[in-house]
């Protein structure tokens, strides 16, 4: 159990602050620790420490950079059982989720270290005569993270690594409900050879410290994961002092089913992007868009295939669906259940609180049918192990309905057909598109985000992370 953890500025640890509770989703009965809330002057202080970093940070060697990423990037693979336990324990992922998400992490990491040595910049010659232009980046100065409960580790990675190399100072802000995961992730940065100050972090809730840090005026940028409602009050925030913004918002994710799918294959991906992680994932398949004609016997395989998964403690090795993360998203999903009730689609499957041997906040994964795309539960993102299946008469009818949402961020296609797949490639509205693929799941080397409510500002991951952490400088060079 973790005492009385704090804020790590300047390079130190400090233990000071009012008090809050991290609980295990799984078993009340045994917290994860207590944790410090930040205040005004522990957000000032971890500002002041990276500004007071910068200058020579944003001018370091190379292979200084690399040389630290990836220290930390080994670190966290080596120790991705460890901490993969203790993600497992707050978060309520299974465990093999768990230390998926701790290796993952570390060869963010390591991806980043090896982007250091290939930074890229452009020689063209002017218009004008007797001139060369130079077109280079350089880092943006102090950047904030306010990142989610939901891949505590995973995600504050991808946000970090990509500063760091880049030449930023970082001051992370992760959820109140894991503060022990990033605890973790921060005591791994804070015994690396990083400089004091270059990296820092401050627990609390978003109305505090994440409020604070988007207000001030020595933050540069603000780098956030989360729901739309927060993302948007962090916009106004921010960009009312013209400070950078990059956020990653909500989801209600479509994976289509032709006529023509290899249906066992399709419902091992509806079943795996709809309910595991608990389907708290932002690229969750909450709407299944079925084609009329494989309507029932794909129903008929998800029923029985779905029915069968193991729901229980996250330590349990037998479990194949954790926890959902606490009370208050637990009431959130069975409030969903009579909302989509009271609109007239059809519980099919499970929807209810489910006991187990420990104290813990359990739900049977559920399925609607008979669902409408003007329902409020396919169209409001729910975070929980939540699907509808949506009938479609044809491909073009699928289609339409997989973009007849506000969100964007994936969408997927089960078929046979090189032309449909080509055509959805091109025509869904979705930052992130997976043909006969669940649609939670991507690589590290390459763009992820998504289209209208559901992403704001420059994609995160892969090279396309420097737009958002580094500016472009034009110089001119009389030759």
């Amino acid at each position: 159990m973790f005492s009385e953890t704090g804020h790590y500025i300047g390079g130190q640890w400090v233990h000071t602050g009012p008090l809050f509770q991290s609980e295990n989703p799984s078993d009340s009965a045994d917290p994860i620790g207590h944790f410090h809330a930040a205040e005004a002057e522990h957000v000032e202080a971890a500002v002041g420490a990276a500004r007071g970093a910068f200058p020579d940070w944003s001018h370091s060697p190379l292979e200084t950079r690399q040389s630290i990423l990836d220290e930390i990037g080994a670190a966290l693979c080596a120790r991705a059982d460890e901490l993969g336990l203790l993600v497992a324990r707050e978060e309520g992922k299974t465990l093999a989720e768990g230390k998926g998400e701790v290796f993952r992490a570390g060869q963010f990491f390591r991806y980043y270290a090896a982007e250091v040595l290939r930074p890229t910049g452009e020689l063209v010659p002017s218009v004008r005569p007797g001139l060369q232009v130079e077109v280079t980046r350089e880092p943006v100065g102090v950047v904030a993270m306010i990142t989610p409960w939901n891949f505590p580790v995973a995600v504050a990675a991808w946000k970090i690594a990509p500063a760091l190399a880049y030449g930023n100072c970082v001051i992370l802000k992760p959820s109140e409900k894991t503060p022990a995961a990033a605890c973790a992730l921060a005591e791994i940065i804070a015994h690396s050879a990083l400089p004091e100050g270059v990296f820092g972090m401050v627990n609390g809730d978003g109305a505090g410290a994440g409020q604070a840090l988007c207000a001030s005026p020595r933050v540069d940028a603000v780098s956030f994961t989360g729901s739309v409602a927060t993302g948007r009050a962090i916009a106004r925030t921010a960009t009312e002092r013209m400070a950078k913004v990059q956020l990653e918002m909500g989801s209600k994710n479509a994976l289509v089913v032709l006529g023509d799918a290899d249906l066992d294959l399709a419902v091992q991906c509806a079943i795996n992007g709809a309910y595991f992680g608990t389907g708290q994932k932002c690229t969750a398949s909450s709407r299944l868009i079925i084609e009329r004609d494989v309507y029932e016997p794909f129903l008929e395989k998800f029923m029985a295939e779905a029915s069968q998964l193991r729901v229980g403690h996250a330590l349990d090795p037998e479990t194949q669906i954790g926890p959902v993360i606490d009370l208050q998203q637990l009431e959130k999903n069975l409030e969903y259940i009579d909302i989509g009730r009271a609109e007239g689609a059809t519980l099919a499957m499970g929807g209810e609180r489910l006991e187990r041997p420990t104290s813990g906040y359990f739900m049977q994964p559920a399925l609607f049918t008979d669902g409408t795309n003007d329902m409020r539960l396919n169209r409001e993102e729910i975070f929980g192990p939540i699907a509808c299946t949506l009938v479609a008469d044809d491909y073009e009818h699928a289609l339409a309905m997989a973009n007849e949402t506000e969100f964007g961020l994936t969408a997927g296609i089960m078929t046979r057909s090189l032309s449909r797949a080509a055509h959805f490639k091109r025509h869904a509205e979705a930052g992130c598109v997976m043909v006969n693929l669940p649609t939670a799941g991507t690589d590290y080397h390459v763009p992820f985000g998504g289209r209208k409510q559901s992403s704001f500002g420059p994609r995160e991951q892969g090279q396309y992370a420097s737009e958002f952490y580094t500016i472009c400088k034009t110089a001119y060079v009389n030759a």
